[in-house]
């Protein structure tokens, strides 16, 4: 059955989990030189709207070592909406493509690809989320940390599609989730109320200290997100307490890590102290998209059947 990964809500804990072993065994297997060749005969259409580093690379890299092609696909060629409909674009794309990948603005753009696409649509990217992001993290918080469960994660910055993403997270693993940002600064408040309604361990506070204390996982992301840097000077002010930083980070468990989604802007949300010290694991977690990309490429291929 055709199964697109939009939002982690679009997996049960099991699934996400499941998913992260699997890219686990698909690092260790890659370091040896072994890949499965889950996409082979299969283009893969990857649609960008946004620029990318890790994005663009991991995916395309993804797929080639599970033996598809990538086909790299801008704003000239496919101008969803405006060109032509996204209805129509969704069903010419299935006829020639085995997968589609998307990176873009409006989360509902994407959601109409995937209603309308017969073939797998995966969210690389949108303004409201950015699910396979997270789900990489958890599988670096794994590794580093043991486990995700009970796990305390701190995010302290903007209010964005990083702060609405771990909210799912904890709408499906059992991750104690504090958001600390500024009142002009939240993330959906609507995703908020859903994830309490549910019961997920998920707060929103304005307190970077009290925030820290005790954390096992500090997050953060730039102030100002693509489509905002005329906002950036607002942004800075706004949001300067929630610098990750020396000081800040001594109410976090010793055992702490400090992650960050990339780039960075240095300096502003987090310092070169903590980014390039001995907590920090941003580089791994980088390396992670890979790993975990090809993990839900495969997935989605085997339930597509």
């Amino acid at each position: 059955m055709k199964r697109d990964f939009l939002a982690l809500t679009d997996m049960t804990s099991d699934e996400l989990l499941g998913t992260i072993s699997l890219a686990r065994e698909l690092k260790r297997q890659r370091q040896l030189g072994q890949c499965p060749q889950a996409l082979a005969g299969l283009t893969v259409g990857c649609i960008f709207h946004k620029p990318s580093l890790r994005t663009r690379i991991s995916f395309e890299t993804g797929i080639h070592d599970l033996g598809g092609h990538s086909l790299y696909i801008t704003k000239d060629e496919i101008d969803l909406g405006k060109r032509e409909t996204i209805e129509d674009a969704a069903r010419v794309l299935s006829r020639y493509l085995g997968m589609i990948m998307i990176r873009t603005f409006s989360h509902a753009d994407v959601e109409k690809l995937a209603k309308y696409a017969s073939v797998p649509v995966i969210n690389g990217l949108t303004d409201f989320l950015h699910p396979c992001q997270v789900l990489g993290d958890l599988m670096t918080i794994q590794e580093h940390l043991g486990a995700v469960e009970g796990v305390k994660v701190t995010y302290l910055g903007d209010g964005n599609n990083m702060t609405n993403s771990w909210i799912n997270a904890a709408r499906r693993l059992p991750l104690e989730v504090t958001l600390a940002t500024a009142e002009g600064a939240p993330p959906s408040l609507d995703l908020l109320q859903k994830a309490k309604d549910e019961g997920a361990k998920v707060r929103w506070i304005h307190d970077p200290a009290a925030a820290v204390k005790g954390a096992h996982v500090i997050y953060t992301d730039v102030w100002a997100s693509m489509g905002q840097k005329d906002k950036a000077e607002d942004k800075a002010r706004l949001l300067a307490p929630f610098q990750v930083n020396a000081e800040l980070l001594k109410g976090a468990d010793p055992r702490h890590i400090v992650m960050h989604c990339l780039p960075a802007e240095r300096g502003k949300e987090i310092t070169d102290e903590v980014m390039d010290g001995p907590h920090s694991v941003v580089f791994d977690q980088a390396e992670n998209r890979l790993h975990i990309q090809k993990a839900i490429m495969a997935r989605l291929m085997e339930w597509a059947g």
